[in-house]
């Protein structure tokens, strides 16, 4: 899919993020958790557990230069249910590894949406970081990937995955990705290897959810 193509179907993309975290993400950049550990010095040993096991609550390290980090839990993935969903022999440490390499976004306010109600019931508040596809997609062409399920949950009728539920998205056309994945599927996730560096050239606006002054609207974009 060229970068053209995916912005005309999906024109903007959404990551949601931690209030506290928008200074570093400003800063740094969008890091995935394994290149956040490097940029934070973690030693190998210690990186290679947080990296490959599930995180059922956030885990904060604090860093003489970047100050407190806090990586984000994984709570939704249920190891039992990620076992019995995993196909071309992966173990679940690996798929935690994969998950962790890489940064996510949804493509749609739908499925944006149904994260910010399960964020909202387990009591976190969250900034959503709104970007321009086609900025972010010819920018990071080579290291986007395309994903049709929430790969970062197994609740309610975990779909199957394995190595090629991140499909790169240089490699085919919309309906060639659609083919290989039956016929029927959308996409639901995009992702980008390693990390978005230059956020500041590519986001359009920010908001805080749940909006602190307004209980009538779900999303109210504040301009960045």
């Amino acid at each position: 899919m060229l970068p053209e193509e995916i912005a005309a179907k999906h024109p903007q993309l959404y990551h949601v993020t931690r209030p506290g975290a928008m200074k570093s993400i400003r800063s740094n950049g969008l890091l995935s958790t394994a290149s956040l550990l490097a940029l934070l010095g973690v030693p190998t040993v210690q990186r290679e557990l947080i990296e490959s096991t599930r995180r059922p609550q956030s885990l904060s390290i604090k860093h003489p230069v970047y100050g407190t980090v806090r990586i984000s839990d994984n709570a939704p993935l249920g190891e039992d249910a990620l076992a019995a969903c995993l196909d071309d022999g992966l173990s679940t440490a690996d798929w935690m590894r994969m998950l962790n390499r890489r940064v996510f976004f949804w493509v749609d306010e739908k499925n944006l949406n149904g994260h910010l109600r399960a964020s909202i019931r387990r009591g976190e508040e969250c900034m959503v970081l709104v970007f321009d596809t086609y900025s972010v997609v010819s920018t990071y062409y080579r290291c986007v990937e395309l994903a049709a399920i929430n790969t970062g949950s197994t609740m309610r009728h975990p779909a199957r995955r394995g190595l090629t539920t991140f499909s790169p998205a240089y490699r085919y056309t919309y309906e060639e990705w659609r083919r290989l994945r039956g016929g029927y599927d959308r996409i639901k996730e995009l992702t980008i290897m390693n990390g978005l560096h230059d956020v500041n050239a590519h986001m359009t606006s920010c908001y805080a959810f749940p909006q602190a002054d307004s209980e009538t609207k779900l999303l109210t974009a504040l301009t960045y």
